[in-house]
């Protein structure tokens, strides 16, 4: 099937969606990479019901059939790597080197790794307890276990910013659980999505079990959450978003895992490596270019060193390419759309006129075609600065300076996300007693790099709930209590 015009993938078949097709741009080029369906609520609601009616069966297969069928789909994602790797280019505006290691790889990485997941234990022996006669029964010995079971048809909304890691991140696991999927990607970006279905059909995957259905109303992403066939949502994206998404959710207690903003504080003491703390920081100018949710974009700098690191960060910002995302030498690519550079470029007008110095960037590179925004740099912020609270999702990196730990403590958690913070401290024991008093789910001792299976989520309005690794095995099933008399 070409990604001229896609079909959406319910009950295990290809099906023309009720509103036509609408265009998927090249963020890079603003030409058009492939048409994506227009699904209706009632296809939507097909596809939950087709999940629904797999369920019974796919709930019940044993986990080596689930694992056999995740690792087919991997070998086949890997088999088609370099158009894969093409497409999550062409309609995201990543880099080819992003492309390929962070997204297409992760996918296939975490379709393997959910494999071996599928064959993890479930169930876990309890200490027997001694129980005296009374109102409950006769004294004796009771065992226990906790068995985990699948929660049943799990919606899972994804990110724009990784069209494979994101939906690998939510899909494979939830297979590998015994639950049944209605995918709903992001609108920018959704034809990835649709080659990781081809490639779950091509490995064997039953009917029903994987449906993905698209859209660039809201209407559709609101019926694939009120569906009455749905138990469980799983969201990546704004905390807004989450939050209408978590309402509904409440009125039927489903099950949610919401993966929302982050706005991560990055605290640099004056002992620190600043060569490292800026190789760190300046990810945010790069990765995605800055639309990724755990980016250190709030830098929280002890004064002895403030000066020395805003001139590191404005000279890492300047020796990076802003261009073509083909090109070897890139480094910034675009952003998703011209209404996301325009809300990053008012967020830079908006840190102007509080009065933050704008130290590198702030113009808007001279490309003739592209949604491209220059890696900023802010200086001269406060914290309560709307630069500094609220998530630009763009290259756009703000600094506060601190006087002593205790205020920088203070400033990292005067916020209203806690996802992913950093620290950066050449004293390890220092660095380990400011983690554990960061209100965030993460947090990095001289790094930013990840431990995939460590648990991932976040504190206060970064979200609910943990996954990666087993957590995520762990998030996508309910806990049962089975108990008898001994």
């Amino acid at each position: 099937m070409s990604d001229g015009e896609r079909q959406l993938f319910i009950g295990g078949e290809w099906v023309e969606p009720d509103g036509g097709h609408y265009p998927v741009l090249d963020p890079a080029t603003e030409d058009v990479v492939g048409l994506a369906p227009e699904a209706s609520r009632e296809q939507v609601y097909r596809a939950a019901a087709a999940a629904r009616e797999a369920f019974a069966s796919w709930s019940r297969t044993r986990p080596e059939e689930r694992a056999a069928i995740l690792d087919r789909a991997a070998d086949l994602m890997q088999r088609d790597f370099a158009p894969n790797a093409e497409l999550a280019r062409a309609e995201t505006g990543a880099t080819s080197a992003t492309a390929r290691g962070m997204q297409v790889g992760v996918g296939v990485t975490r379709f393997r790794r959910y494999a071996k997941g599928a064959l993890e234990p479930v169930e876990e022996a309890l200490v027997p307890q001694i129980n005296e006669a009374g109102p409950m029964g006769k004294a004796g010995v009771f065992g226990a276990l906790a068995v985990r079971q699948p929660v049943g048809v799990v919606t899972c909304i994804t990110s724009y910013n990784n069209p494979w890691a994101n939906p690998a991140g939510k899909v494979a696991p939830a297979l590998a659980m015994g639950n049944t999927v209605v995918v709903k990607p992001a609108p920018q970006d959704p034809l990835s999505v649709f080659k990781m279905a081809e490639a779950l059909q091509e490995a064997g995957v039953p009917r029903g079990v994987v449906n993905v259905v698209t859209g660039s109303a809201p209407a559709v992403g609101e019926a694939a959450v009120d569906s009455p066939d749905v138990d469980m949502v799983s969201f990546t994206g704004s905390t807004a978003v989450g939050q209408r998404i978590a309402e509904v959710c409440g009125r039927d207690m489903k099950r949610q895992l919401m993966e929302l903003g982050g706005k991560g504080a990055a605290l640099v003491f004056d002992d620190a490596d600043l060569d490292s703390a800026v190789q760190g920081i300046g990810t945010t100018f790069a990765f995605y270019s800055g639309q990724i949710c755990t980016a250190p974009t709030r830098v929280l700098v002890q004064r002895g060193v403030h000066d020395r690191l805003i001139e590191k960060l404005k000279g890492y910002a300047g020796f990076m390419k802003v261009g073509d995302p083909t090109a070897r030498d890139t480094v910034v690519g675009p952003v998703i759309s011209a209404a996301h550079r325009d809300r990053i470029e008012s967020y830079v007008e908006l840190g102007r006129k509080e009065g933050a110095t704008v130290v590198a960037g702030g113009e808007r590179p001279a490309m003739e075609r592209g949604f491209y925004v220059a890696p900023t740099l802010l200086a001269d912020c406060t914290n309560d600065m709307r630069v500094a609270r609220e998530e630009i999702f763009g290259p756009v990196v703000v600094v506060v300076p601190f006087d002593d730990e205790d205020e920088g403590i203070a400033l990292a958690n005067d916020s209203e996300y806690g996802l992913l913070d950093y620290v950066w401290s050449g004293d390890v024991a220092r660095a380990f007693r400011v983690a554990r008093q960061l209100r965030a789910g993460g947090v990095g001792v001289n790094t930013i790099g990840r431990n995939m299976e460590a648990p991932f989520g976040g504190f206060k309005k970064s979200g609910v709930g943990r996954d990666v690794g087993s957590y995520a095995l762990h998030a996508y099933s309910e806990l049962q209590a089975i108990v008898w008399p001994g």
